[in-house]
């Protein structure tokens, strides 16, 4: 997962709930670019109005949103990963 373009990630986990791809995705984040991003994680409880999400939010500004309850951790590495290549080389393109 490239997590170098990353600005600011949201996850809200519902712990009661099936599925684990939020607590998962939290995971896959390096120790090392956990300080250079804003992550935000909150956990739902048995009866919060709230759904479970991934927003992540890129050093360009686009917001991807996912809903983890209906994708898999590969689904949703390959949807962010598919903006991060971008970027990567658009970066690549212009040094």
């Amino acid at each position: 997962m490239i997590t170098s373009y990353f600005s600011e990630v949201l996850v809200r986990v519902n712990p009661f709930l099936k599925g684990k791809t939020g607590r998962v995705f939290i995971s896959r984040i390096p120790p090392k670019v956990r300080p250079t991003i804003k992550l935000q994680t909150e956990f739902l409880n048995n009866g919060s109005e709230k759904k479970p999400l991934i927003q992540v939010k890129f050093k360009d500004g686009k917001v991807i949103e996912v809903d983890p309850t209906t994708m898999s951790i590969v689904d949703v590495v390959q949807e962010l990963d598919r903006h991060s290549r971008a970027l990567l080389l658009k970066d690549q393109i212009e040094s």
